[in-house]
């Protein structure tokens, strides 16, 4: 016999190795469970995938599309309404207006300031004005928070709260500026 009779019977040989592992080897399964088991994990496994994770999307998205608003709040900016109707356009268009929100939401409001005379929403001097009748507010916080007020009185956008805060706070400076005056007479 030549070369070729030698790898002929050494490829027979491997073919018959092969057929005989594999007929040893243990029966394959693709699952882990088997019979009702497997039947009730798929059933949990079509429970999770159809109404689980699509709640679980929609309440994601949501939160995600409220962040601007959310932001804005805090912030204090003037123009927190406007940006969580933007919010909530973006929620009925996908998410498409969502960027444009939160970029308002981020910006300083220069032409709110330019025509009102502050970058602030009316809540925030309103809650400062609380914390100044509070005693909770430095004499520069209170100068600088009437300061301000003067500003928004002067361009003509004082709201009658705002307008009754700014009295409160002249006469508080009045009575702070007496005090030591007749503490120094005594």
């Amino acid at each position: 016999m030549g070369a070729g009779g030698v790898a002929m019977r050494a490829r027979i040989a491997r073919g018959l190795l092969a057929v005989t592992l594999a007929m040893l080897a243990p029966q394959a399964s693709g699952s882990m469970f088997s019979g009702d088991t497997l039947d009730k994990v798929a059933d949990i496994m079509a429970i999770v995938v159809l109404i689980i994770v699509p709640v679980v999307a929609i309440v994601v998205f949501w939160l995600v599309h409220v962040l601007p608003e959310r932001f804005a709040e805090k912030r204090h900016h003037p123009q927190a309404q406007a940006i969580q109707v933007l919010c909530l356009l973006s929620l009925a268009f996908g998410g498409l207006l969502w960027p444009l929100a939160w970029l308002w939401a981020f910006t300083r409001p220069v032409a709110f300031k330019a025509a009102y005379g502050t970058e602030k929403h009316e809540t925030y001097h309103e809650e400062m004005g609380e914390q100044a009748e509070a005693g909770k507010l430095s004499a520069e916080q209170i100068h600088h928070l009437r300061a301000e007020l003067d500003t928004m009185a002067a361009k003509g956008a004082l709201p009658p709260s705002l307008q009754r805060l700014r009295e409160r706070l002249a006469r508080r400076e009045a009575g702070d500026a007496a005090v030591p005056a007749a503490g120094g007479q005594a």
